[in-house]
């Protein structure tokens, strides 16, 4: 069972998939769009990777504040958990992804990737963390809020 994992951006939808074992997570593509509230060919494109991949289901980044509350990005982090669950049909979890880009650049940086460089692949590493979060939290049976 393979498990898609999104960073999802006001411009860029960073991709990540699992194993077929649900153990690892790879960093697939970043989805550009041309404006925020321009989702057809994203919602497009996310459903042929599910279909490629035969994603059972999909983790999708949280971006609350850090105090805990939902703000203006979570909300449309939402509202795009709905538009998924209405055109793929598949379960959407929300994940907390708090400071996974932060620890994505880090990661780029540390790695030695140029800054212009790393704007390239920063979503889809953030969505590896999301998603390495998730399956590792699964693995050790501590996922049931959200599911």
């Amino acid at each position: 069972m393979r498990i898609l994992g999104l960073d999802y951006g006001s411009v860029t939808v960073g991709v990540a998939v699992s194993d077929p074992m649900g153990i690892t997570a790879q960093a697939l593509e970043t989805i550009e769009r041309p404006a925020e509230n321009k989702l057809r060919r994203t919602l497009a494109r996310i459903e042929a990777l599910v279909q490629e991949y035969q994603v059972e289901k999909i983790i999708l980044g949280f971006p609350k504040n850090m105090n805990n509350t939902v703000g203006e990005r979570a909300e449309k982090a939402l509202e795009f958990k709905g538009q998924l669950e209405r055109r793929i049909g598949l379960p959407v979890i929300m994940w907390d992804e708090r400071l996974t880009t932060v620890a994505a650049d880090r990661t780029l940086m540390e790695s030695g990737v140029r800054r212009e460089n790393r704007k390239k692949v920063i979503d889809q590493i953030a969505a590896v963390f999301i998603l390495q979060g998730y399956l590792d939290s699964a693995a050790g049976g501590t996922v049931t809020a959200g599911e």
